[in-house]
């Protein structure tokens, strides 16, 4: 007989025990990048991620997961539902505390309720575990259950109460490319011109770029990639989400899954990206310069990333949220989806009806954007 509890403190769970259950290699869900965060001070109660994760045991081994966290903000998840608040609020009601599953500061998709390969009737489980979490978010009084970024939205239209989001990304894929030039042979003459001509910034400027992974990242590289973050979220206005303790931790635990690319002016670093390695995929994360060079950040961010994965076999480039200047580098639109569940009857009628007609809009949006890929018509 199973038992499930919820754990605020990931560092007390065995980390093989909890990968074991993941079962797969996506960087965001592993031990070593969530327990990272919580360890750093990035994603604590004291920064509005509580961590409160939902863990299934059966004689001892964990077979099922569910990264849960209890916030007081809206901050850090790249789905927006601060108008949702702000109406709560006017209507004397509290929106926050709320319950979201997510991978903080990280808007990648994923698996959500990780299940043990090993249990069977996997659709009855996910059943049972959704169950559970709602249960657990009228136990601790939130105002609504949220899980961002879902892998497939399709497991969740069985139930009633939850409701499903959805939004756009720009990724690229690798239709089995030979090389970069191949790649660039299946877009329109103009636009093969344009990247060619961005492409040239490394060459204009007298800079090389270095591909770092596993041991060739050394400490003095992720200073230098942590000063490029600090002053790329500073001249945006933006939050420093993630501290310096965090990126150290993963250092040491788990050099294996980064990418970090460096643009060098001969021997002094000048720009760095960030970025997450599955067998699969690619994730680009942050970045960052030093000075203003036009098009470096394509290079590093975007171009540097489809040369990786066509020497790689990745199969997908997923470079972050939002940005439709990526559509015309290659990155083509895809569906994001996220699922709501809302504690109040008549509040989430309303959020309903709102996501009917922002669904619409996403759809309509998706086709205009898909007619402006940059690929030859076939």
């Amino acid at each position: 007989m199973s038992e499930f509890f919820f754990c605020s403190n990931l560092n007390s769970i065995d980390k093989n025990s909890w990968n074991n259950c993941i079962g797969n290699d996506h960087p965001f869900l592993q031990h070593e990048f969530l327990n990272a965060l919580e360890k750093s001070g990035s994603a604590t109660i004291k920064t509005g991620w509580k961590p409160h994760h939902y863990i299934e045991k059966d004689k001892q081994e964990i077979i099922a997961i569910c990264p849960l966290y209890i916030k007081n903000h809206s901050f850090g998840e790249y789905i927006f539902d601060h108008a949702w608040a702000d109406a709560y609020h006017k209507y004397g009601l509290n929106y926050y505390p709320k319950l979201q599953s997510a991978i903080p500061f990280t808007p990648v998709t994923g698996d959500r309720i990780i299940i043990n390969k090993k249990v069977k009737n996997k659709n009855e489980k996910e059943t049972e575990i959704m169950r559970n979490i709602i249960s657990e978010a009228k136990r601790i009084n939130v105002s609504s259950l949220h899980f961002n970024f879902i892998k497939n939205p399709n497991i969740w239209k069985n139930n009633n109460e939850i409701m499903i989001r959805s939004g756009v990304q720009f990724h690229w894929h690798n239709n089995n490319y030979k090389n970069f030039e191949d790649f660039l042979q299946t877009l329109s003459s103009r636009k093969r011109k344009l990247i060619k001509k961005e492409r040239q910034c490394i060459k204009d400027n007298n800079l090389n770029v270095r591909l770092l992974s596993g041991d060739l990242i050394k400490e003095e590289h992720l200073n230098f990639f942590y000063d490029c973050y600090l002053d790329t979220t500073g001249r945006k206005w933006g939050s420093t989400y993630l501290t310096k303790n965090f990126f150290k931790e993963l250092l040491k635990n788990f050099k294996d899954k980064i990418l970090l690319i460096v643009a060098f002016h001969e021997d002094t670093m000048v720009a760095s990206a960030i970025n997450f390695i599955s067998k699969s995929h690619l994730y680009g994360r942050l970045w960052g310069s030093k000075y203003e060079i036009p098009f470096l950040h394509f290079e590093l961010c975007y171009y540097q990333a489809i040369e990786y994965a066509i020497s790689n076999n990745i199969k997908i480039v997923e470079a972050g949220a939002q940005g439709e200047h990526k559509l015309q580098r290659g990155y083509a639109p895809v569906k994001t989806w996220s699922s709501h569940w809302i504690k109040d009857k008549e509040f989430s009628k309303a959020i309903r009806n709102f996501l009917d007609n922002e669904g619409q809009i996403i759809n309509n949006q998706k086709e205009e954007l898909d007619k402006l890929t940059p690929y030859k018509l076939s």
